[in-house]
Order: structure tokens, then C-alpha cells, then sequence
């Protein structure tokens, strides 16, 4: 679990999930989800230091299952197809969730968000993956 590949991709994984999210929902559609917004329910300014954690977490969660479901089989496009099914579970499995149980945001503001979530976690997972190919211990074919 504490792996050098995996904590190196924790590490550059939880640097891309901070700045990948804030272009993503801090920048880019920030207009657009206002727009969707049913209840505003966002802190103005966020609470950086536990975002930073949060991606932390989430980073080394990610890292270890992908460890695990890749099964030494690492590549960029493995990263980025693991990364594909944590975003559909997240954007359309919890979306869809969420959209059922709060008014939190309209049906187009969960759909949008599911792309979204499926594109990030995409990119998230096929960075896990280049981290734990470009890791591999020397000799090792997968």
C-alpha cells in the first residue's frame, strides 16, 4: 500500500485533482453551474487546507484500488479507462443520487457535472497509471 509507485502517483495525483478542479469547476463552468444551481450551498472562499486533504485522500484511494485492479498491467490508457468508471460511479451513479435526494442543482446541472466527472477522473486515472508504469521496478513487463 505505502509502494514507492503508489505514493508517487498519490502525490502527483493529488497536485492534478487541485489544479485540474479549480480550471475545471473553479474557472471554466463556473457560469454555467450558477446558472443550474438550485441552493447555494458553496463556501466563498473554500477551505483550502482541507481541499488540499481531501485530494490527498482521495488520491491515495484511487492510487491503491487502480494498484490493485490493474493488477501490474500499467499504462496511460489502463490509468485512464479505471479513471472513466470512478467518474461514471461518481458523476452518474452519485450524481443521479444526489439529484433524486436534494435540490442542490437541476437534472441539466447533474448531467453536465457527470461529464465533467467522467472527463476528470479520466485524466486523474490515466496520470495513476503513468506514475505507476513510469515507476515500475526495472525488468518488469506489463
Amino acid at each position: 500500500m505505502f509502494s514507492k509507485q503508489n505514493l508517487l502517483a498519490t502525490v502527483v495525483a493529488t497536485i492534478a485533482m487541485f489544479v485540474l478542479g479549480f480550471l475545471i469547476w473553479g474557472v471554466a463552468t463556473v457560469d454555467f453551474f450558477e446558472g443550474h444551481t438550485l441552493t447555494k450551498a458553496m463556501k466563498d472562499p473554500p477551505d483550502f487546507p482541507i481541499l488540499v486533504l481531501s485530494n490527498l485522500i482521495a488520491a491515495f484511494a484511487l492510487s491503491t484500488i487502480y494498484g490493485k485492479w490493474a493488477n501490474g498491467n500499467n499504462s496511460l490508457g489502463g490509468g485512464f479507462q479505471f479513471g472513466v468508471w470512478i467518474g461514471i460511479f461518481m458523476g452518474l451513479g452519485m450524481g443521479l443520487l444526489w439529484y433524486a435526494t436534494s435540490e442542490f442543482m437541476d437534472l441539466t446541472g447533474h448531467l453536465v457535472e457527470a461529464v465533467l466527472d467522467i472527463v476528470y477522473y479520466g485524466i486523474i486515472g490515466a496520470i495513476i497509471g503513468l506514475m505507476y508504469k513510469a515507476t515500475e521496478p526495472k525488468g518488469s513487463e506489463a
